[in-house]
């Protein structure tokens, strides 16, 4: 007999938190009641709807907690590296060295929807000449002027080349302000010409060995820097202990999602799902409690699929979704009207696939970086889209397009049109505002015709 989970309001969880100490929960050096949060301005929280689980508690606070876990290593004089744009390249190469810890200022994009806009980054960005026109993530440009939130990195390492154009513009803003950045290129993917060396990267996709060599010798320059921040050379046995124990960390994210969308009954939440796969990117500031946070993950939904436990029924209709969202409540608000999230590509598949462990490490992390699904064609992303779509038995595609961004002018259509022809799925392209509020009823409106649609495809079936 199938047991269907209710998750929580914040309100509720200060109920549950209790209950859960007086079951003798232990919890990690950053834990605590996810309400606290609030006290600091993450004021979302009040409209979202969460799991239960201590897992999922410990999750939230993995993440909430960052910016505190950054400035205590400051202090204790570690050096802070601010990596930019890759996604889930650099900061393996900077883990190799013991005192440099990295993280993404990209991720400030998600603090006006966390403090729905009370921080006014979004201002201080117009202010600075970043507009509207730009992607959410100009808020990390503002965050760097206020210094409100993470330290201001001891060094700042950015990709350059087949990159978004948004991006580049706003670090090269940053650049002019007093930030240095240290630029290195990751070219545009292009198909072997025939006759041409070439390799089979992860994810499946394929490049000519040149270009290979050529970012492995970009990587080269960055651990060059990386070396002189740190005061001592990179130590190749290190970087290749680095990547082994990182790849058992992405496998145990490929583990989760597999769990996840193949189970009966949706065992964790849309809204927890997209931000352990978040953590992929660089750990959160902490490589050991990203394995801790995940093996709790994974514990629990085992147990949930074992005791057919799950947040979402048995006909809830299957969606394969493209591109994290800037607000989050989107999540909780797709299982609500009867959806439940059975795949995703938030454009970092490629920090997710193992690093290959054969190369020279410098060369495996040239194959990673350029196994970046934006940084190839659009049929490429279509490609791995489509196989996973039909490992998971996707009923319906939602592609959410960010404001602003350069990269969602085009690509959406076409990887629409490529799904749509190949699967016979109905697709929809939503745009979502880091407060999706003023939206909201036409938001709602596409996404319940768009499960009504697939709900009558399965009929006709």
């Amino acid at each position: 007999m199938s047991t269907l989970l209710q998750k929580l309001t914040l309100d509720d969880w200060n109920e549950q938190y209790a209950t859960l100490h007086q079951q003798g929960m232990k919890e990690p050096f950053y834990g605590g009641p996810l309400c606290r949060h609030v006290l600091d301005g993450d004021t979302r929280l009040e409209k979202l709807e969460f799991d239960p689980s201590p897992a999922a508690l410990r999750l939230w606070n993995l993440l909430l907690t960052e910016e505190q876990r950054l400035h205590t290593a400051r202090r204790q004089g570690r050096h802070i590296v601010g990596t930019m744009k890759d996604l889930g390249t650099i900061p393996v190469l900077a883990h190799a060295f013991p005192n440099i810890l990295p993280f993404y200022p990209d991720g400030a994009w998600w603090t006006p929807c966390i403090m729905e806009m009370n921080d006014a980054l979004l201002h201080v960005a117009d202010r600075l000449g970043i507009d509207e026109t730009f992607c959410p993530v100009r808020a990390m440009l503002a965050a760097f002027v206020t210094q409100k939130h993470f330290p201001i990195p001891d060094l700042l390492i950015c990709s350059a080349g087949a990159v978004c154009d948004d991006f580049s513009a706003i670090v090269q803003r940053l650049h002019d302000m007093g930030h240095p950045v240290h630029w290195w290129d990751i070219p545009h993917r292009r198909e072997p010409a025939p006759n041409e060396v070439s390799v089979q990267l992860p994810g499946g996709c394929i490049a000519p060995q040149t270009q290979i060599t050529f970012v492995a010798s970009e990587l080269k320059r960055v651990a060059d820097a990386l070396s002189e921040l740190a005061g001592t050379p990179l130590d190749l046995n290190q970087l290749t202990a680095t990547i082994q124990r990182i790849n058992k960390v992405r496998k145990r994210l490929l583990s989760l999602r597999e769990k996840v969308f193949l189970a009966s009954h949706s065992p964790l939440p849309a809204l927890e799902l997209h931000i352990a796969e978040m953590l992929s990117i660089h750990f959160c500031s902490d490589l050991t409690e990203t394995e801790a946070v995940l093996d709790d993950l994974l514990a629990e939904v085992d147990r949930r699929i074992n005791t057919q436990q799950g947040f979402t029924s048995t006909d809830a209709i299957r969606v394969f979704w493209v591109n994290p969202v800037a607000d989050l409540r989107l999540m909780n608000r797709l299982e609500n009207l009867g959806g439940r999230l059975c795949g995703t590509d938030f454009m970092f598949t490629h920090a997710i696939d193992p690093i290959p462990e054969s190369p020279p490490p410098l060369e495996a992390l040239a194959q990673s970086a350029l196994a970046d699904p934006m940084v190839g064609p659009t049929q490429d992303r279509a490609r791995r889209i489509l196989r996973d779509a039909r490992t998971f038995a996707a009923e319906a595609l939602v592609i959410c397009r960010i404001p602003g961004a350069s990269h969602c002018a085009t690509e959406g259509p076409q990887l629409a049109d490529t799904i749509r022809a190949e699967l016979g799925i109905p697709c929809i392209e939503i745009e979502v505002p880091p407060i999706e509020d003023a939206l909201d009823g036409s938001i709602r409106t596409k996404l319940e015709a768009l499960l009504e649609t697939a709900r009558s495809n399965r009929r006709d079936r």
